[in-house]
């Protein structure tokens, strides 16, 4: 639709969204990657491969829902988030943890 080439091509990406019933903003995506890595590879697009390896493994996971379902130490009435990290690395499950990779593997298990 966008290709001024081809007969009835040459549309603007406002309209060519809405005769596909996307954003106009998906469309501009599409043409960039179209100009930057080729037709095929922008039709074909899939995310990215994680770059990082993950923080827990199964066992690391199953630690720390043993750990939020304990009682919480010290007079807490619950576990934080920077108390379960702090714990994790005490119990020498990981050597570092955020508390958000906390909250998003408690997240994916609940």
């Amino acid at each position: 639709m966008a290709d001024e080439a081809q007969e009835g091509g040459g549309f603007k990406d406002a309209e060519i969204a809405k005769a596909l019933g996307a954003h106009a903003r998906t469309v501009e995506r599409v043409r960039e990657r179209c100009v930057t890595v080729g037709i095929e590879a922008a039709l074909t697009h899939t995310r990215p491969k994680r770059k990082r390896p993950r923080v827990l493994d199964g066992e690391g996971e199953a630690r720390l829902v043993q750990l939020a379902c304990s009682a919480a130490p010290g007079g807490q009435e619950r576990w934080t988030l920077q108390m379960l990290a702090d714990k994790l690395v005490e119990l020498e499950v990981v050597e570092r943890i955020s508390p958000e990779t906390v909250r998003t593997t408690l997240k994916k298990r609940t």
